[in-house]
Protein backbone atom coordinates (compact mmCIF):
# COMPACT_ATOMS: atom_id res chain seq x y z
CA UNK A 1 0.00 0.00 0.00
CA UNK A 2 1.35 3.42 -1.01
CA UNK A 3 1.38 6.15 1.60
CA UNK A 4 0.38 9.75 0.96
CA UNK A 5 3.94 11.11 0.82
CA UNK A 6 4.86 8.60 -1.90
CA UNK A 7 1.79 9.54 -3.97
CA UNK A 8 2.60 13.25 -3.62
CA UNK A 9 6.22 12.69 -4.67
CA UNK A 10 5.08 10.76 -7.76
CA UNK A 11 2.57 13.51 -8.62
CA UNK A 12 5.25 16.20 -8.37
CA UNK A 13 7.70 14.18 -10.47
CA UNK A 14 5.08 13.68 -13.21
CA UNK A 15 4.23 17.36 -13.30
CA UNK A 16 7.85 18.40 -13.60
CA UNK A 17 8.11 16.20 -16.67
CA UNK A 18 5.18 18.06 -18.25
CA UNK A 19 7.53 20.96 -18.99
CA UNK A 20 9.92 19.06 -21.21
CA UNK A 21 11.81 17.96 -18.11
CA UNK A 22 12.80 21.56 -17.42
CA UNK A 23 10.30 22.40 -14.68
CA UNK A 24 11.17 23.32 -11.14
CA UNK A 25 8.75 23.46 -8.26
CA UNK A 26 8.17 26.83 -6.58
CA UNK A 27 6.40 26.69 -3.22
CA UNK A 28 5.76 30.02 -1.57
CA UNK A 29 3.16 32.05 0.24
CA UNK A 30 2.24 35.45 -1.18
CA UNK A 31 -0.07 38.16 0.05
CA UNK A 32 -3.73 37.92 -0.88
CA UNK A 33 -3.20 41.12 -2.91
CA UNK A 34 -0.48 39.48 -5.01
CA UNK A 35 -2.51 36.27 -5.47
CA UNK A 36 -5.61 38.21 -6.54
CA UNK A 37 -3.56 40.41 -8.88
CA UNK A 38 -2.02 37.35 -10.52
CA UNK A 39 -5.43 35.73 -10.88
CA UNK A 40 -7.01 38.87 -12.38
CA UNK A 41 -4.14 39.36 -14.84
CA UNK A 42 -4.28 35.72 -15.94
CA UNK A 43 -8.03 35.92 -16.55
CA UNK A 44 -7.65 39.26 -18.33
CA UNK A 45 -5.09 37.86 -20.78
CA UNK A 46 -6.69 34.42 -21.05
CA UNK A 47 -3.69 32.49 -19.76
CA UNK A 48 -2.94 30.33 -16.74
CA UNK A 49 -1.54 31.90 -13.59
CA UNK A 50 1.69 30.05 -14.27
CA UNK A 51 1.93 31.49 -17.80
CA UNK A 52 1.18 34.97 -16.45
CA UNK A 53 3.83 34.72 -13.74
CA UNK A 54 6.42 33.46 -16.23
CA UNK A 55 5.59 36.35 -18.58
CA UNK A 56 5.84 38.95 -15.81
CA UNK A 57 9.20 37.55 -14.70
CA UNK A 58 10.51 37.43 -18.27
CA UNK A 59 9.50 41.05 -18.87
CA UNK A 60 11.08 42.20 -15.59
CA UNK A 61 14.32 40.39 -16.44
CA UNK A 62 14.38 41.87 -19.94
CA UNK A 63 13.75 45.39 -18.56
CA UNK A 64 16.56 44.97 -16.04
CA UNK A 65 19.00 43.77 -18.68
CA UNK A 66 18.04 46.65 -20.98
CA UNK A 67 18.60 49.13 -18.15
CA UNK A 68 22.10 47.88 -17.34
CA UNK A 69 23.14 47.13 -20.93
CA UNK A 70 25.47 50.16 -21.13
CA UNK A 71 27.20 49.42 -17.82
CA UNK A 72 30.30 47.29 -18.42
CA UNK A 73 30.07 43.96 -16.64
CA UNK A 74 26.57 44.56 -15.30
CA UNK A 75 24.87 41.88 -17.37
CA UNK A 76 27.48 39.32 -16.35
CA UNK A 77 27.00 40.36 -12.72
CA UNK A 78 23.23 39.95 -13.15
CA UNK A 79 23.57 36.41 -14.50
CA UNK A 80 26.08 35.55 -11.77
CA UNK A 81 23.63 36.78 -9.10
CA UNK A 82 25.94 39.60 -8.04
CA UNK A 83 24.11 42.66 -9.40
CA UNK A 84 22.27 44.70 -6.76
CA UNK A 85 19.80 47.42 -7.76
CA UNK A 86 17.21 49.35 -5.73
CA UNK A 87 13.84 47.59 -5.88
CA UNK A 88 12.11 50.28 -7.95
CA UNK A 89 15.05 50.90 -10.29
CA UNK A 90 13.48 49.28 -13.37
CA UNK A 91 9.84 50.21 -12.86
CA UNK A 92 10.39 53.92 -12.21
Amino acid sequence: MTNNATRQAAYRARHLQDVEGQGMRLNTVVSIYAKNALQRLAVCYGVTQRQMLERILDEAQRATLNQVAKTPGAQDAFYDGLLRLPLGAVTQ
